[in-house]
């Protein structure tokens, strides 16, 4: 299917005969095969009589060769997957196995992809970016401190890069385009942080998709944004060499040497939030973030500090 998948990308017409010479079968052949595209995949092929068979939408299937022409520096191995329950897991399976850090797993679907919390991550076929980066850390736990929102910093930079200007963070790990995610981060931590462990950093991008009604959020795309189709393997590239800027600055400086610069970059500093843990919740006014990326708020008039992997952020209705 995939062979067949790579021919209708382009988003042009080819016709079933022209499909079934390029493969080598018969024109009933290629029919199932489109069949099976569209059940599969959730992929809209539309057929017109006389001119063949046409991806509603073009597609940038992902490629680790391309990725690698892309690299500006060393470029990292990276695993392709057409379909895999999501990358983190896969990621936390190759640690076990004991394959060597730093690699990165992509896929062009995620059959059980999450976020923060135990969140569903919509993943639809080829069109977003679901990708898990594996480090080895050293050093304990100052290595990990502020880690997701130094991983945020580096998104938020690529994103830029190709044309969302407005891309900013929200704490811990968002990131947005004005009321509307376009990014989520998901650190995934085996192995002793007192000492030396493995750290899988999950991170998800909505890069072409235009239209999905799975997601229970206000959201945005790259594509939407910008109004081109992304070629999803340079933006694979752009992130690697972002990341591994942001990563070696962060094993010299700590966070402590990107706190004012994600300060700039929060999309709600001074704002009127609630911080939710569980059926708590703590109102206050945002100041910024500490040395250790836990987030700072004025609680009725004192200044506290928040840090934990299960805390959310929401806008107050009087913000």
């Amino acid at each position: 299917m995939l062979k067949l998948l790579n021919l209708l990308k382009d988003g042009r017409f080819h016709s079933g005969q022209a499909l079934g010479q390029s493969m080598g079968v018969s024109r009933s052949a290629v029919w199932k095969q489109l069949q099976h595209l569209e059940a599969e995949l959730d992929l809209i092929i539309h057929k017109v009589r006389g001119r063949g068979y046409q991806l509603a939408t073009p597609l940038s299937l992902l490629d680790s060769t391309a990725i690698a022409a892309y690299a500006e520096s060393e470029a990292w191995p990276v695993q392709v997957h057409d379909i895999i329950d999501s990358t983190n897991a896969e990621a936390l399976r190759c640690v076990a196995q004991g394959q060597a850090a730093p690699f990165v797993i992509i896929a062009e679907r995620q059959k059980a992809g999450r976020g923060r919390r135990g969140r569903q991550w919509v993943s639809p076929f080829a069109e977003n970016l679901y990708y898990s980066l594996v480090i080895r850390v050293e050093g304990g736990m100052r290595q990990l401190e502020g880690l997701s929102l130094v991983v945020g910093l580096a998104v938020m930079r690529t994103l830029q890069e190709f044309g969302v200007a407005e891309a900013g963070l929200k704490w811990p790990n968002d990131v947005l385009v004005g009321p509307r995610k376009i990014s989520g981060i998901l650190l995934e931590l085996v192995g002793d942080p007192a000492d030396v462990c493995h750290v899988v950093l999950g991170i998800g991008i909505n890069v072409n998709m235009q239209n999905n009604n799975q997601v229970d959020q206000q959201w945005t795309s790259i594509r939407r944004e910008t109004g081109e189709l992304i070629d999803r393997n340079q933006l694979v590239a752009r992130l690697n060499g972002n990341l591994q800027h942001v990563l070696a600055r962060h094993h010299h400086e700590g966070f402590l040497g990107f706190q004012h610069e994600w300060e700039q970059a929060h999309v709600w500093q001074g704002r009127s939030v609630s911080l939710i843990a569980g059926n708590h919740t703590v109102d206050g006014v945002v100041l910024g973030v500490d040395g250790q990326g836990g987030l700072r708020m004025n609680v009725n008039g004192v200044e506290k500090s928040f840090s934990g992997g299960e805390l959310g952020l929401r806008l107050r209705n009087d913000s």
